[in-house]
């Protein structure tokens, strides 16, 4: 088999658009995905657990700002309203997603908001979240929180 420089020019734009390819297809998942944790978020906001409930899988758990490991059932209780008690603001920002296959991991931001006793406060969480393509769909199969502290003053 000869080696001319046509052939090896060709075999690398073979080679780059099948890169390129694998690029363009894991735009799509990274925004699925980017858009499960948004989603994911607003009904943690809203204290919309079945919301929660389609949003993850059976075998979801999670780490909370505490620490605690939170299985699915323990983290959709949280979020079921006993009471008609202000609930804070959640937004999530800052993501940067890496697609794995079927699998996905997402870092980002979270933040909260809300007034207590007259005062706004605000804190954010630094929170990674793992996806799973199950049955076509992108599902959460875990999430971890972690607090970021607040700057202090000299």
């Amino acid at each position: 088999m000869m080696h001319t420089p046509f052939a090896t020019i060709v075999r690398a734009a073979i080679l780059l658009a099948g890169f390129s390819m694998a690029a363009v297809q894991a735009a799509p998942a990274e925004d699925e995905v980017k858009t499960l944790v948004q989603r994911f978020t607003a009904a943690q906001s809203g204290f919309d657990a079945s919301t929660l409930k389609t949003l993850t899988a059976d075998n979801y758990i999670e780490i909370s700002p505490l620490g605690e490991v939170d299985p699915r059932e323990k983290m959709l209780s949280f979020y079921v309203k006993k009471d008609d008690k202000p609930r804070p603001e959640i937004g999530v920002d800052e993501m940067s997603t890496r697609v794995l296959g079927d699998s996905a991991v997402t870092i980002g931001r979270v933040f909260y908001s809300m007034n207590a006793g007259g005062q706004n406060r605000t804190f954010s969480l630094r929170s990674v979240f793992v996806a799973a393509r199950q049955g076509g769909a992108w599902k959460l199969v875990s999430a971890q929180y972690t607090p970021i502290r607040q700057a202090t003053q000299p």
